[in-house]
């Protein structure tokens, strides 16, 4: 739109006569970042000690600030009049909304402060477990006399009958997904 209207040619000011073209002094391009990076740094979530994710959005949003300049260089002025005006429009009424008194009038309830959240580390890794877990089964076949045992291979050696060792396993491998949809949350 900004090359095919007439009146661009002809409808800027001062530097920026012709708004179809770029902008050859870069002033569009470093006020669009100058001002997206204001919002961003006065806009984003307080509060975010506990929350890593909004933490890596701010970086990115700064990162993406900074190529904001070298990605647009060659945009027409045009757009950059509408994309400043957008962003001193976000940056403004992001600012009145954090007022404590405008707040209240709206009634826009206060978040709570959220404590960070920290997941305790299991205190036995998958190795020990299983160690454990086999130490146990072999202790537990060599209990076990109730039952007549057939001699096999396996138990000649000391070790438990494979039918104990798997079920332990799929025990095991239950604790195991358990901590990790616990985590996951």
């Amino acid at each position: 739109m900004a090359e095919k209207m007439p009146s661009f040619k002809y409808g800027g000011a001062d530097w920026f006569t012709d708004l179809s073209t770029p902008d050859s002094l870069y002033i569009f391009p470093a006020l669009t970042a100058l001002t997206f990076l204001i919002t961003v740094e006065c806009n984003m979530q307080e509060r975010m000690e506990g929350n890593p994710a909004a933490k890596t959005m701010k970086n990115v949003s700064r990162v993406l600030a900074a190529l904001t300049v070298l990605f647009t260089m060659s945009f027409p002025k045009a757009i950059f009049c509408y994309w400043i005006t957008s962003n001193l429009f976000s940056l403004t009424y992001g600012l009145v909304l954090k007022a404590p008194g405008v707040k209240k009038a709206l009634g826009v309830p206060e978040i709570p402060l959220q404590p960070a959240v920290t997941t305790p580390r299991p205190s036995i890794d998958l190795y020990t477990a299983l160690k454990q877990t086999l130490k146990q089964a072999k202790t537990a076949s060599q209990q076990s006399t109730s039952l007549p045992v057939e001699p096999t291979k396996a138990s000649n050696q000391g070790t438990p009958p494979p039918s104990t060792i798997n079920q332990r396993l799929r025990n095991l491998e239950k604790q195991v997904k358990g901590r990790k949809k616990n985590k996951k949350r």
